[in-house]
């Protein structure tokens, strides 16, 4: 069934992205992603919509790995930091919804944690002043590696193949 969307009005902006931080609070991404959608209809260059848009989308990984939409959402984003951190948030979420599958590729998801914390790395190094949002996820990540034996082992395995080329 195809059916026409209707159009919010540019004045609703404001509360309807206030609307889609609840949904992703109440765990409703699929409810937080239009919204945000029916937002970028009208402002295209929302970065505010963007970045929920993006968020809805990775807290879907554990349903249906939608890597690829929220890369296409990340491609539309401004600036450095932003790039370089939201990429380290798909790839994070990636690893993270991999590992609640009944048999997770190790050395799939400890890559993955690895690519994030480079990325995260990069967004450290040109971040507004004051923000140390890179720092704290770059700190999950190791905390996860670190709290995982089986992850680490492959880390390791994957860091050294890397330096051996």
């Amino acid at each position: 069934m195809e059916f026409e969307l209707k159009s919010i009005s540019q004045d609703a902006i404001p509360e309807a992205l206030e609307r889609a931080h609840r949904y992703r609070l109440l765990n409703e991404p699929w409810q937080a992603e239009s919204i945000c959608l029916d937002v970028l209809r009208i402002e295209p260059a929302n970065k505010t919509a963007l970045i929920t848009l993006l968020l809805a989308l990775t807290d879907q990984f554990d349903e249906q790995p939608i890597k690829s939409r929220a890369r296409e959402v990340l491609a539309c984003l401004e600036g450095e930091y932003d790039r370089a951190y939201y990429s380290g948030i798909i790839l994070e979420r990636c690893a993270r919804a991999h590992m609640k599958q009944t048999r997770p590729e190790l050395s799939f998801i400890a890559e993955q944690f690895l690519d994030a914390m480079d990325c995260y790395e990069k967004a450290q190094a040109v971040r507004p002043p004051g923000n140390d949002e890179s720092i704290l996820r770059w700190n999950t990540c190791a905390r996860t590696l670190m709290r995982h034996p089986e992850l680490r082992l492959r880390a390791k395995e994957t860091l050294e193949a890397v330096l051996d080329d």
